[in-house]
């Protein structure tokens, strides 16, 4: 029976693609009534969706596939495009993928002005989560905390934005003083170099770049940044050999990523009844299959591969469950990194290393259970954030060398590269594997 309706599935997908719809439906309908198999069903609804031309009946034939299988990625890419939140246009074939954009392009941006004077407005590090006129000080609130919202990992990756790099320059058109100038393709954010008005590109625009879903707002300015630097430099007895410069504000982009699915895995156990007969001897394995589930809730990893090193030290210490939704005024006066890993190759590494972790934790999870074999075959990337976050960045001249020293926007946590106080690793830990990634 099984293979009868394998044997059905497959005439109808031949059908479907031959162009003949109704023969198709046909095969499809006898498959999912002779099927017990969940595997075939959830391809043979996949496919019914496929031949339906009406929409109310492609999204119930959509719905029930992924009511079966719900780590059907052709399937929720179509319920997408049914549901209207994916655009066909914007589809890219996944066997020829977008060449890396070239040249400079025209680019939308925001500017941000007080409605009262007319004077440059900046964000306030000090926590009010306002932008200050830096001449009249008139005041403007961005609104009340809220959580950032997570895109469908699915969604993105069938557009070129999930594979885009930002190797294009951005040529801007200033509204305050009429004049053109260009941002280097690594920051998102600038003043203009004439009447110093700040300007944030407008990434929801833009078709190879995605924008940000949520930020960490400054809690502090550089005054304080500058004191968290002299005492960390004191205590650590840091004698530097010439002048440090003044710390330095940037937002650093960060990918988090929701992992799910299941690890599959084969173990062995002694066969019981074999074990009560044959006392003396060794019993005879059995061998079974399974599946462990998995649930990875916001795996953080660098967008950039600049500051990695460091930045990856830093990470743990931001609180990122406070992240509120990208809000553009947040950037008003301070500079922005866009992320240079794109989406598609962080989430192969958010995958591999949520992997990596159960492999190591499985014997233990599952009572010491001898495993033989696992599999990584239906892990999932469920959804994904791409974040901003808030650091102060300067370099130390100690022992003859410029090293990096980064602090904690939020909290005023302090990392650098100096090897003499880096922090110990973890020893067989997530955030102890990603450091080992970045330092080799």
């Amino acid at each position: 029976m099984s293979d009868y309706s394998k044997d059905l599935l497959r005439n109808g997908i031949i059908e479907a693609k031959a162009g003949n719809h109704e023969s198709a439906r046909r095969y499809f309908d006898r498959a999912i009534y002779m099927s017990g198999s969940h595997e075939v069903l959830a391809e043979a609804w996949f496919w019914m969706g496929e031949v339906c031309s009406d929409p109310t009946e492609k999204r119930k034939a959509l719905e029930n596939c992924l009511a079966l299988d719900m780590r059907h990625a052709r399937a929720r890419r179509a319920l997408a495009l049914v549901n209207g939140k994916l655009d066909a246009g914007e589809i890219i074939n996944p066997n020829q993928l977008p060449a890396a954009p070239d040249g400079s392009r025209q680019s939308d941006a925001q500017r941000f002005m007080c409605p009262k004077c007319g004077g440059r407005m900046s964000f306030a590090p000090d926590g009010s989560q306002r932008l200050v006129c830096d001449y009249c000080s008139r005041g403007q609130n961005l609104g009340a905390d809220e959580s950032a919202n997570e895109k469908d990992f699915i969604v993105a990756m069938a557009t070129k934005r999930g594979h885009g790099k930002p190797l294009q320059e951005q040529v801007f058109h200033c509204k305050g003083c009429g004049a053109e100038f260009i941002l280097p393709p690594n920051l998102i954010s600038a003043a203009c170099v004439y009447c110093d008005s700040p300007h944030v590109v407008n990434l929801e625009k833009a078709k190879d770049l995605l924008a940000p879903d949520g930020i960490i707002p400054y809690a502090f300015g550089q005054k304080r940044a500058v004191k968290i630097l002299i005492d960390w430099v004191e205590k650590n007895e840091i004698k530097p050999e010439q002048k440090v410069e003044l710390p330095r504000g940037l937002y650093i982009p960060l990918w988090t990523f929701d992992v799910g699915g299941a690890v599959e895995y084969t173990y062995e156990y002694a066969d019981p009844e074999d074990q009560l007969r044959s006392r003396n001897r060794k019993p005879r394995m059995i061998r079974a299959t399974d599946e462990y589930p998995v649930m990875v809730d916001d795996l953080a990893l660098p967008a950039s591969r600049k500051l990695s090193g460091v930045f990856v030290k830093l990470i743990p210490s931001f609180d990122t469950k406070s992240i509120q939704p990208y809000n553009p005024r947040f950037l008003a006066g301070m500079p922005a990194e866009i992320y240079d890993i794109p989406m598609a190759d962080a989430s192969l590494d958010a995958r591999s290393q949520t992997y990596k972790k159960y492999q190591t934790d499985l014997p233990h999870l599952l009572n010491n259970a001898n495993i033989v074999r696992t599999s990584s075959a239906n892990l999932l990337i469920e959804s994904f954030k791409l974040n901003l976050l808030p650091v102060w960045m300067t370099e130390l001249p100690f022992n003859g060398c410029e090293h990096l020293l980064l602090i904690n926007g939020q909290n005023g946590t302090v990392a650098s590269d100096i090897a003499k106080f880096d922090e110990e690793k973890e020893n067989g830990g997530l955030w102890g594997f990603i450091s080992d990634l970045f330092d080799e």
